[in-house]
């Protein structure tokens, strides 16, 4: 065995058609996600343990399914930035937050990378289904009250998210929790990246591809309330429990705010890219 992960997947294994922790070699796969995408073979090293404590052994499996790097049963909440960058507040011409503003999607929503797809409910197939490109965080150990100055050290990795919308619902409510708490409507990955590969991740481009367009293009130097305010803001006399996921908010250029306005619809190609991440790739289906 050698040191821990670095740049994490959970996928079905060709081999056994078990689930398995697998350690990426980003010089040979550096976008495992439009890696898979493409039907190319993807052998991985063999992580033992579980996201939290695995270590990389010399053992190669190839990958036959890619799954969402954390499971749904380490997941205890999805917590969820709202208009956290400068440049989504301007679009949308509200003024900048003067403390976080947070909203909850269950772990119920949890969704991974092609192929898995994005699965748009009834209520939600009335042209107002929409996406929003994220950097997410999962946590690496519990906390509550955590000062600003130890938040980073909380940060297991960070991977791509989706926070896929049903607009309608969200606008018939203050509260945005049902809408954006559907079944499937936080698709994460391809990967889960540490801290140490990462570089600095306030300083990340990320953009939406929906059908081959590029529809968000903003950088992660726009966020509002950066990584450790976020997380000191968010414990203060709240646990944060091991595994919980935040979504840190999106850029402009989100559907609703389109001109003609963007709707995920049956059979559509949606991507988050991240820079030192991937891309984190699904097809809408219909239900």
């Amino acid at each position: 065995m050698s040191l821990n992960w670095t740049n994490l997947i959970r996928f079905i294994s060709e081999e056994d058609g078990r689930i398995h922790l697998g350690e990426i070699n980003t010089k040979k796969y550096p976008d495992i996600g439009l890696t898979v995408l493409s039907g190319e073979s993807v052998a991985v090293k063999l992580v033992k343990g579980s996201i939290f404590d695995g270590v990389v052994t010399e053992t190669t499996m190839h990958v036959g399914r890619l799954l969402a790097p954390i499971e749904i049963e380490e997941v205890p909440i999805i917590r969820c930035m709202g208009l956290n960058y400068r440049d989504h507040a301007k679009e949308a011409n509200m003024p900048i937050p003067d403390v976080p503003v947070l909203f909850i999607k269950p772990r119920t929503a949890l969704n991974g990378p092609y192929p898995a797809k994005i699965n748009v409910p009834t209520i939600a197939q009335d042209g107002s289904s929409d996406y929003e490109a994220e950097l997410s965080i999962v946590l690496s150990r519990s906390g509550r009250d955590i000062p600003e100055s130890e938040a980073m050290d909380y940060v297991l990795g960070y991977t791509c998210s989706n926070d896929v919308s049903a607009r309608t619902q969200q606008f018939k409510n203050s509260q945005w929790c049902f809408s954006k708490g559907l079944d499937g409507s936080c698709p994460i990955g391809p990967v889960l990246v540490s801290p140490s590969a990462v570089g600095n991740p306030h300083n990340l481009r990320i953009k939406a591809i929906h059908n081959g367009m590029m529809v968000q293009d903003s950088n992660t130097r726009e966020m509002i309330f950066d990584i450790a305010k976020t997380i000191a803001f968010l414990s203060q006399g709240t646990t944060l429990e091991r595994g919980t996921i935040i979504m840190t908010g999106t850029g402009p250029g989100i559907g609703v705010m389109r001109s003609p306005k963007v709707v995920l619809n049956d059979g559509d190609d949606m991507r988050v890219e991240i820079e030192n991440i991937g891309t984190l790739i699904n097809k809408v289906h219909y239900e």
